[in-house]
């Protein structure tokens, strides 16, 4: 596989794992689709998505640029990224659904696209969890291509944004017959998907 295209598909990977999780900012997208449709939900997705793609474009850059020789000749990095993705996913595998929507008072489409970005941007937790992802993973080390840095972030915002897409055409879809069940179950999913991730990793350091 092309070296930039294996990091693309790692991307859509990475961006899926990370958008997964119904959190408050799942809720209110799903909330803004059921009641005023799929482009509502969309427009809430696609400003989580670009927040993500910022912060995986901070990770990426700053990781190969600083970071990048050390990170790829230390697996202890890599083993500690393994440790907290393990926990990550078993937290997220347990966690129940968000009781109430991140409060936003924006009603239009450009009011819930930027709404929902500042939120995910005011999330201390993302850049730390893509910081974890990216050192398991070793991809701080992109052999200094920026076409390769690029490709990954790319394949971040590619995989969140799909993530959106989908949720809102399933809501759509389902409406009010989307309880908590369902959430919980996409939480254990995205739970499972991350400790995969996990695995991944402790075998390629064996």
């Amino acid at each position: 596989m092309n070296v930039d295209l294996a990091f693309f598909v790692k991307g859509i990977l990475l961006g899926l794992s990370i958008a997964a999780p119904v959190g408050p900012i799942g809720v209110l997208c799903i909330r803004r689709t059921i009641a005023y449709g799929f482009f509502a939900g969309l427009a809430g997705g696609l400003g989580t998505a670009l927040a993500d793609a910022f912060y995986a474009a901070l990770a990426a850059f700053g990781f190969s640029a600083v970071l990048g020789d050390m990170i790829s000749g230390n697996p202890w990095f890599r083993i500690a990224g393994a440790a907290f993705l393990f926990w990550l996913g078993w937290k997220t595998w347990n966690a129940g659904p968000a009781e109430r929507e991140a409060k936003v008072s924006a009603r239009t489409l450009a009011g819930t696209f930027v709404a929902t970005f500042a939120l995910t941007l005011a999330n201390p937790s993302t850049i730390a969890t893509f910081a974890a992802l990216f050192l398991a993973m070793g991809l701080g080390d992109t052999g200094g291509s920026h076409d390769a840095g690029v490709a990954l972030v790319a394949g971040v915002f590619s995989g969140s944004l799909l993530w959106w897409i989908v949720l809102s055409t399933a809501v759509v879809a389902v409406r009010e017959r989307l309880g908590a069940r369902a959430m919980v179950m996409i939480n254990r999913g995205a739970g499972a998907l991350l400790i995969g991730f996990g695995l991944w990793v402790v075998a390629g350091i064996l």
